[in-house]
């Protein structure tokens, strides 16, 4: 599940002009990633991270991985375990790829902190 791919396109009440928020079906595919993003640290991180994500697929499916990372950084935003995911906190994503795991379908995600 993308952000990007599942969106709808709502109109404000007050306002009358559309804008565009992520799906129900992502909403609720965050809440139950952020289940899973154990342990949390006690205030979020805002130091400079490399931010490593591993995607196991359960099909050979081609899949947009700049897609998939966007979701995931922001569910560790929407988490509070980064205080942000912009370049000054996720300085590198070196090592983020997509396998395949039909058995085991996952995603692991590695955060490192960089030395200044």
């Amino acid at each position: 599940m993308t952000k990007k791919n599942s969106q709808q396109i709502l109109t404000n009440r007050r306002t009358g002009k559309p804008f565009i928020a992520p799906s129900r079906q992502y909403k609720k595919y965050e809440q139950a990633a952020m289940w899973y993003l154990t342990p949390k640290p006690k205030s979020p991180l805002s130091g400079r991270y490399r931010v490593a994500t591993v995607f196991y697929m359960p099909t050979r499916r081609k899949v947009d991985l700049t897609n998939l990372m966007e979701a995931a950084h922001d569910t560790l935003v929407a988490a509070k375990i980064l205080a942000d995911d912009n370049n000054a906190i996720i300085a590198s994503v070196d090592g983020s790829r997509v396998l395949y795991d039909k058995s085991n379908p996952r995603t692991e995600i590695f955060i490192e902190e960089l030395e200044v």
